[in-house]
């Protein structure tokens, strides 16, 4: 990570160093030159993290014993999805 930052860093002042009015032509082009290979190198070091991200998102989080468990289903009856009747009384009428 500290070669994709100090590769950053140095295009950000290629490209200041570019943009002064005080440089010549020969050397905003050497500048350029070397701001386009720092920017492919970045592309693919970029895309080396859009890599390892999606790798991370995809893999199943560890169950631990901090997170709980909720069995919210547990009781239901696999034919019917139900948990069963309500007990009498329960419900509200009107």
């Amino acid at each position: 990570m500290k070669d994709f930052e100090t590769n950053l860093a140095k295009l950000e002042q290629l490209t200041n160093d570019i943009k002064r009015t005080d440089i010549s032509l020969e050397d905003a082009l050497k500048d350029f030159e070397e701001g386009i290979k720092l920017a492919k190198t970045l592309e693919k070091d970029i895309e080396k993290i859009e890599g390892k991200i999606q790798i991370l998102m995809n893999q199943p989080v560890p169950n631990t014993e901090d997170t709980p468990e909720l069995d919210l289903f547990a009781a239901a009856d696999a034919g019917t999805g139900s948990a069963g009747a309500p007990v009498e009384g329960l419900r509200q009428n009107g």
